[in-house]
C-alpha cells in the first residue's frame, strides 16, 4: 500500500458540481494508481446552508461516477468540540486572540484603508489588547506572522510565495462559537494524515494562511496541487447560465458515467492527442505532470460526442438495463415488449444520449402506434395499399425473423411488385413505427417480431 492519502471535501450546500467532480476524480485516480487512500469528508460547518438533501446528492453523484471512498464520509459537524479545543490551544499559546471589534467598526476600518490606497485588511486593533471584557461578543483571530513570506511548491503551478504583510489575522472562530473553514480544514487534513491536497485553484489564496496554521498547531505541512478552474464558453466561471452543472443532471439527460468521467478528466489534463479514455486507461496514464496551468473551457458538444461514442461502443446488455430505467421514468411499460437488448442494438448507432435512445425506443413498446398525420397522408394512399398487402403476405409466410431472412423477404416483395426498396420501405416504416424516422426497417421488423409486425400492418391497412 502507498502512503499517499488524498481527500475530497465538498460542502453540502447544493448538488455535486462538475468542477467538484473533476477534483474528486483527480484525487481518486491518484489514490487508485498507487494503492493509496481516498477520503471523503463532508464540510458541513455552515449549519444554516448545509442539508442532508445536499449530502445525498453528493453521495449519489459520486456513486454514479463510480467513486467509492476508502474512508468516510466523515462529517465536520461531529467534531465541533475538538475544533474548540484547538482554538483554546492557540489562545493559550499566544497564537490567537479575541477580537471585540464590531461589524460597524470593521466596515469603517476597511473603508478608511481603501481611501488611503491600502489593502482593506484587519488592522490588528485587538491583537495586543490586554483587557478581556466579560460577556461581550467577540471572534477569535489567528495571530499571523507580521513579516517574512509564506511559500509552497505547488505540484501544478510551481513555486508560489506570499508576503506575510499582505495577510491579515484570520478569524478562526465566529461570535456564535462555530469555527471557520480555513481553520477546521487544517485540523482535519492534518489529523486525517492527508499528505497531498488536490483542489481548485480558487483556494490558492487560502493556502498561505493554512500553512501558517499548520505550523502554529504543530502539524506537518502537506503538499498542494491546485487544479485550474472550469470556465463556460464566455471564459467566465462555469455556472447554470452555461447549462447544466450538476453531475446528476447529466445522468437525467441520458449521459453515461464513463462519458462524463472521460470528459472531466480530459478537461485540463492531456495525454498526447488522445481523447478516448476508459477508466483503466486513466489509471494507467493519468498524472499531475500533464495537468495544465490554465483554465479549461467546458464544451457541451465535445461531451455529447464522447457520450455518443460510449453508447455506440457500449455493452448492449448493460445499456438495456439503463434503457429500461429511462423508459420507466417516461411511463413506458416494457414488460410485454420486444427484447430490450435487441432494441438497444437497433438504436446504438443513432443515439447520442440514453434519453434520445429512450425516445427512439418508445414505438417498440406502444401497442398501437400513433400515425404522424403528414406521413400518413403521404404514404397511405390507394396506390400504396398493394405495397403493404404484399409485405403482409411475404412477412406472414416468413418463419425465422432474422436479418438475412427479412432482407430476402423484402427482395421478394420488390420482385413481385417491380419496385425499388425506396417505394416500399417508407410505407412499411410508417405502418410499423408511425412516422418516417426509425432504425433500419430490417432491424425494426426483426426486433418487433412476427406477431407485432402483423398486428401493426393489419391496423395500418384499416387507414386506407
Amino acid at each position: 500500500m502507498s502512503e499517499l492519502r488524498v481527500r475530497f471535501a465538498p460542502s453540502p450546500t447544493g448538488y455535486l458540481h462538475v468542477g467538484g467532480a473533476r477534483t474528486a476524480l483527480f484525487n481518486y485516480l491518484l489514490a487508485r494508481q498507487s494503492g493509496g487512500t481516498f477520503v471523503l469528508r463532508i464540510e458541513d460547518t455552515d449549519t444554516e446552508r448545509s442539508t442532508q438533501e445536499s449530502v445525498d446528492a453528493i453521495l449519489d453523484g459520486m456513486a454514479w461516477l463510480g467513486m467509492r471512498p476508502d474512508e468516510g464520509p466523515i462529517y465536520q459537524s461531529e467534531r465541533f468540540e475538538h475544533y474548540k479545543s484547538k482554538v483554546q490551544q492557540l489562545l493559550d499559546e499566544g497564537n490567537a486572540y479575541r477580537c471585540y471589534c464590531t461589524p460597524e467598526e470593521l466596515d469603517a476600518k476597511r473603508e478608511a484603508a481603501m481611501k488611503a490606497g491600502e489593502k482593506p485588511k484587519y488592522d490588528g486593533t485587538c491583537r495586543n489588547r490586554e483587557d478581556q471584557p466579560t460577556g461581550q461578543a467577540h471572534v477569535v483571530r489567528f495571530k499571523a506572522p507580521l513579516d517574512g513570506e509564506t511559500c509552497f511548491n505547488d505540484k501544478i503551478k510551481g513555486n508560489i510565495c506570499f508576503q506575510n504583510t499582505e495577510l491579515d489575522d484570520l478569524i478562526i472562530q465566529r461570535t456564535d462559537g462555530t469555527p471557520t473553514y480555513n481553520f477546521v480544514v487544517v485540523i482535519d487534513d492534518a489529523e486525517m494524515k492527508i499528505n497531498l491536497i488536490i483542489r481548485g485553484d480558487d483556494h490558492i489564496n487560502n493556502t498561505p494562511r493554512q500553512i501558517q496554521l499548520y505550523r502554529a498547531l504543530g502539524y506537518d505541512v502537506p503538499e498542494f496541487a491546485h487544479v485550474p478552474m472550469i470556465l463556460g464558453s464566455d471564459k467566465k466561471r462555469l455556472s447554470k447560465r452555461h447549462g447544466a452543472t450538476s453531475v446528476m443532471a447529466y445522468r437525467d439527460m441520458g449521459y453515461l458515467p464513463e462519458a462524463l468521467t472521460n470528459y472531466l478528466v480530459r478537461l485540463g489534463w492531456s495525454f498526447g492527442d488522445e481523447e478516448i479514455f476508459a477508466f483503466g486507461d486513466l489509471l494507467e496514464k493519468f498524472s499531475l505532470d500533464n495537468v495544465g496551468k490554465s483554465a479549461g473551457v467546458f464544451n457541451p458538444e465535445k461531451l455529447l460526442w464522447l457520450n455518443a461514442h460510449w453508447i455506440k461502443n457500449g455493452n448492449s446488455a448493460r445499456l438495456a438495463r439503463l434503457l429500461k430505467e429511462y423508459l420507466d421514468e417516461k411511463g413506458v411499460d416494457t414488460t410485454d415488449g420486444p427484447n430490450l437488448v435487441m432494441v438497444v442494438e437497433s438504436l446504438q448507432e443513432r443515439a447520442q444520449t440514453m434519453l434520445e435512445m429512450a425516445d427512439g425506443a418508445v414505438f417498440y413498446f406502444t401497442p398501437e402506434v400513433e400515425f404522424d398525420p403528414a406521413a400518413e397522408e403521404k404514404f397511405f394512399k390507394s396506390e400504396t395499399k398493394p405495397v403493404l398487402e404484399c409485405c403482409r403476405k411475404h412477412l406472414s409466410a416468413l418463419g425465422d425473423y432474422n436479418h438475412d431472412a427479412i432482407e430476402g423477404c423484402m427482395k421478394a416483395v420488390m420482385e413481385e411488385l417491380g419496385l425499388k426498396f425506396g417505394k416500399i420501405g417508407p410505407v412499411l416504416r410508417v405502418a410499423l413505427v408511425g412516422g418516417t424516422q426509425s432504425p433500419s426497417i430490417y432491424h425494426v421488423v426483426e426486433v418487433l417480431g412476427k406477431e407485432r409486425v402483423m398486428a401493426r400492418i393489419e391496423r395500418a391497412l384499416t387507414r386506407f
